[in-house]
Formats: C-alpha cells, structure tokens, sequence
C-alpha cells in the first residue's frame, strides 16, 4: 500500500508547517533542508512553484501520493460547486482522515495503520482500505475484538467540538461521519486554488 515513508522533519521544515507530525523541531530559525538552508532558496516563488507547493502541502497533509490525489481531484471537478472546496471535502471524508478527527488515533499516519491493520469497522464491516470515502449517515467503529488493545485505548480522545462534522463516543469507541465539512471548519493551512489553478493548466 503506497505511503510517504520519508523524514517527516524534513517534509515539515520544507514547508515551515507541522503538517507531519508535532512539529517540536521547527522554530523561528527553522531553515528548510539542504547544505545551505534559506541561501540557496530564490526569495520569490514563481506562480507554477506556489501552485505546485500548494498541492505538496495538499498530499503530505493528508498522506495522499500523486495518482490518487489527481483522481480525487478529478471526483472534485464532476462535482457540483466550488471545486477546491469540494477537494477539501473529498480528502476530510478519507476513512482514516476520519478516524484522526474523532480522536481514535493520535495523527493521520497512525489513523492509515489501524484502518490498514483491520481494527476499524463501517457500518458494521470490518474496513482495511484507509482511502475509503466516507457518505454522511455512516458509522465509524472500533472492532470488538480491538476495544481492549492497549495500543488503541491509550491514545482514544474525547471528541473536539472544532469538527462538528463527525460525532464521537469515546466510552463506546464509536463515532458517525455526520456531513461532509464547510471549508472555513476545516483548520488546514491549504491553498485549495491554487490547486485548481495547477491542474487547470
């Protein structure tokens, strides 16, 4: 199952952004990677390098590689509305985007590995296909034989009030994707027109 494996610092000190992970190492002099830091980077970024840092941003955000982030774009033209919103939409109702949300796992990678590894159910079905699109109404479960595994109970948080789209129990390890979010609920640092801008080139 394809995933960014690489440094996550590194990725964070690219974008000045703790969009992989706490971020504990970034700080006001923070330089991005590389011998000579901020030196060798041109001051101003061209339009086409803004777009493509956007979507960057975009995939490693929500650890989605390139053929899936497009065909996800894709599904957000056929849409109806705006089509940055709707991209923004599409990557929040990810199965393991979700499952992050409700405070079942502690970070988006963490989230990938127990969908990946069979502890999560949909609906009453065991699901171990994180990219899973989520319809509103469905109902997130951590599998029974799952509720008692240290590993799971220890880093289950109650329910953030922020993402009022999704409902969560942490007594019951039991959630619901209520609807699909409004972009201004949505807390990422993300562009999503230029994005559109990129790819409508």
């Amino acid at each position: 199952m394809a995933r960014y494996t690489g440094p996550k610092t590194k990725i964070s000190r690219i974008f000045g952004e703790p969009i992989l992970g706490n971020g504990k190492w970034l700080g006001k002099t923070s330089n991005p990677p590389g011998m000579h830091g901020e030196k060798r980077k041109r001051k101003t970024l061209g339009e086409y390098a803004l777009q493509l840092r956007e979507k960057q941003k975009a995939k490693y955000t929500y650890g989605v590689l390139e053929k899936q982030f497009r065909k996800t774009f894709e599904e957000a033209a056929r849409r109806k509305g705006v089509t940055g919103e709707n991209l923004i939409k599409l990557l929040e109702a990810r199965l393991d985007n979700t499952v992050f949300r409700m405070g079942i796992a502690p970070s988006r990678p963490a989230a990938r590995q127990l969908v990946s590894h069979k502890h999560i159910e949909v609906n009453g079905i065991v699901m171990n296909v994180p990219s899973c699109q989520l319809k509103p109404g469905d109902v997130i479960t951590v599998k029974e034989g799952s509720k008692t595994r240290t590993s799971i109970t220890s880093t289950v948080r109650p329910k953030n009030p922020k993402f009022t789209w999704v409902d969560w129990n942490e007594t019951e390890l039991k959630g619901t994707f209520i609807t699909y979010p409004e972009r201004e609920s949505v807390p990422e640092n993300i562009k999503e027109q230029l994005i559109v801008e990129l790819y409508s080139k």
